[in-house]
């Protein structure tokens, strides 16, 4: 407790949202240094039931509480204090509106009075974040005549995080000098340390109705199931229902229960063969959000779909969905359909599947010098079990999702909302303190340089963190583009390839963490095993070439092509 301090209104209010927020779960905060802020971090610190971060970076400080939000499903608190502090929350804010990830935004804020005359550190904090919260709130400075309104305002802030569909809240809170006091007795709460407000689970439409009209949409059909991250359905209702119509599932790394051996998991590279993507589906079956894949997302473009849809956000880039399914009714959609009587078209993926793995890994095994798509193949298959994989955009993700041979006892989690590569060593840094399992974060060199303040006292935090990163010397997405090819090398180069020439491992050393080199591909997949039993936060960097990266890719797609028979 904070002692030697007047009792304040301030100071038992903020006491008042950490004992209701504690009360109701939330167990994580996230803290930035600031004077505004004092009255609410004091009260977060002393709550015994939350574990408090403290970080000095804001962006990074909401990113590492996107993180715990993303793996658990709770919310953590993230506060600053007021000015530009809390506009540096915008990107992670962005990414959990999008990602419907819960979040708990505290920015502190300069009262009425010094709004608007000249005071420092003083912006326009109301709506900061526009559309992208589900809930904004800006109560009054706090003031004992309305303490009865104070348990009431956590519990609906928390309610609104967690709702039909989850996301960031943010409490713009202004606060009067003193901010140094000591809370007095707080407004009484449930009896026996209940939450203030138990907020019935997320509704979940059900699927009593008659499934007959989206059954006839399936059934007798060539289909394909998609199933892409954060399905809202269950994975082993999606399994029977693909079962029964006789149809293979296309599953990326982050569809969580369906990316296991049995499922397609190199779709991309499937279809960069003419002859296997000649026959099409007449139907698609989707499931959570759309893999990584364009040229999947191309091929599928006017085929029509039938989303299992629950309480995200609407998903349909293309404009094919024909018919939506409640999620939570799969296995009766399943009992509504024809069971399918021929296997030829789900065994024709399969196989083919099974030849692309084959030709993948004997081609990557003749490579010596690290290749990214042996990287990626290789830290998925080093991981112990029970390992969580946070995947950085641009090309880790989709030389995961394209490469890596799946894995159900991993779990696969990326910022695919809006997805940037900002924030994402921050992200898996909350990941790591939230589960407390071996984490492992594949990052491309200008992402790690993006969120290079997450390095700041990680040497010191207790996770069991490994960052993996893929060092080719700038921008190596952008070699695959026409830009490449289209413009001067000199001229490319300045405004894309961004070479950085920056020593990363240097950087991750000047903070206190061990960093290592690795030069060979051989190496790789042992250095991920070591490094996740070490139990402490370590840095591999892996150089690459963008140039031959390219060339190993293409070299991938040939290889595919001929281990498949013609037609």
């Amino acid at each position: 407790m904070s002692t030697g301090s007047e009792v304040t209104a301030a100071a038992t209010f903020c006491a008042t949202l950490a004992d209701e927020w504690a009360r109701a779960g939330v167990r994580h905060a996230v803290v930035c240094p600031g004077s505004r802020s004092t009255p609410l971090a004091l009260a977060l610190a002393d709550e015994r039931r939350l574990a408090v971060e403290v970080v000095h970076d804001e962006r990074s400080a909401a990113f590492l509480a996107l993180g715990i939000g993303l793996a658990t499903g709770v919310p953590a608190v993230v506060l600053t204090t007021s000015g530009t502090a809390a506009a540096e929350l915008h990107p992670a804010v962005v990414e959990a509106g999008l990602a419907d990830v819960p979040l708990l935004v505290c920015t502190a804020d300069r009262p009425p009075e010094l709004q608007d005359v000249g005071a420092p550190q003083t912006i326009d904090q109301a709506h900061l974040f526009g559309g992208s919260v589900r809930w904004f709130t800006a109560p009054e400075v706090p003031d004992d005549a309305r303490r009865a309104t104070w348990r009431p305002l956590a519990a609906r802030a928390l309610a609104e995080a967690t709702g039909a569909r989850p996301g960031p809240v943010h409490l713009n809170l202004a606060f009067r000098e003193p901010l140094v006091g000591a809370p007095g007795p707080l407004p009484p709460g449930r009896d026996g340390d209940v939450p203030w407000l138990r907020a019935a689970p997320r509704p979940e439409a059900t699927a009593d109705g008659d499934a007959s009209a989206v059954a006839a949409l399936l059934s007798g059909r060539r289909g394909l199931v998609v199933a892409g991250g954060r399905s809202p359905a269950a994975p082993a209702a999606v399994e029977r229902l693909a079962a029964r119509l006789g149809w293979p599932v296309l599953a990326e790394p982050r569809a969580a229960g369906l990316w296991r051996p049995g499922a397609v998991t190199h779709a991309d590279a499937l279809l960069r063969v003419p002859g296997f993507a000649g026959v099409r589906p007449e139907v698609v079956l989707r499931t959570g959000e759309p893999p990584a894949s364009k040229l999947l997302a191309q091929w599928l473009a006017d085929v029509p779909a039938v989303a299992l849809v629950g309480a995200g956000r609407w998903i349909d880039p293309a404009g094919s969905v024909a018919a939506t399914w409640p999620a939570a009714g799969t296995d009766a959609l399943a009992r509504a359909v024809e069971p399918g009587d021929d296997d030829r078209w789900a065994r024709r993926w399969q196989d083919a599947d099974r030849a692309a793995a084959a030709a993948i890994e004997a081609t990557l095994a003749r490579h010596a010098e690290p290749t990214e798509p042996a990287v990626a193949r290789d830290v998925v298959a080093h991981l112990p079990a029970g390992a969580m994989l946070v995947v950085s955009s641009s090309m880790p993700v989709r030389d995961v999702e394209w490469y890596a041979a799946a894995r159900e006892d991993v779990r696969v989690l990326a910022n695919r909302g809006a997805n940037g590569i900002d924030g994402v060593v921050s992200t898996a840094v909350g990941v790591a303190l939230a589960t407390g399992a071996p984490t492992t974060v594949l990052v491309g060199d200008v992402a790690f340089l993006h969120d290079s303040n997450a390095l700041v006292g990680l040497a010191d935090r207790p996770v069991d963190l490994t960052v993996v990163v893929v060092d080719n010397g700038g921008g190596g997405i952008f070699s695959f583009l026409p830009q490449a090819a289209s413009l001067d090398p000199a001229r490319f180069e300045l405004l894309f390839g961004t070479p950085h020439g920056t020593d990363l491992a240097g950087l991750a050393g000047a903070h206190g963490l061990d960093a290592r080199v690795v030069t060979r591909q051989a190496e790789v997949g042992p250095a991920v095993t070591a490094a996740a039993g070490r139990h402490r936060p370590e840095v591999l960097v892996v150089r690459t070439d963008r140039s031959a990266n390219v060339a190993v890719h293409d070299e991938l797609h040939t290889a595919v092509a001929a281990a498949l028979p013609p037609g």
